[in-house]
């Protein structure tokens, strides 16, 4: 499966983006998806995720209560809506999905997208 996430961009804090992750090739409503996240000069982060129905997700503390993922296994797509964006947040969004659980382990995701960036001034 093919992963492409978009929606980044420069916003001030407080304001809110949603991201998409767009994938084609094999059925994607059979893999749990995740969102992880790198700022400079950091490693890459959980952010959270979705289980392949759409049933379960979870949140890394840093975003629970701000952060939302959603998706439309019709449309091929996982969503990450923030909220309250804070500086913090900036950094290069990516998504990935694994047929198994992943939970917020990178290792366990298979099939990564290329990252978006979300720049959020103060």
């Amino acid at each position: 499966v093919q992963l492409q996430a978009s929606g980044g961009g420069l916003v001030q804090a407080g304001d809110s983006l949603r991201l998409s992750c767009a994938a084609s090739g094999r059925t994607f409503g059979i893999y749990n998806t995740g969102w992880f996240r790198q700022a400079p000069g950091k490693e890459r982060e959980f952010v959270g995720g979705i289980s392949w129905s759409g049933v379960s997700t979870y949140y890394a503390d840093s975003v629970r209560g701000r952060f939302t993922i959603s998706r439309d296994n019709a449309k091929n797509t996982v969503y990450l809506q923030m909220t309250g964006l804070k500086p913090e947040d900036t950094a290069v969004y990516y998504c990935a999905a694994s047929p198994k659980y992943g939970g917020n382990s990178e290792a366990a995701y298979e099939y990564w997208g290329q990252g978006t960036q979300v720049t959020v001034s103060s």
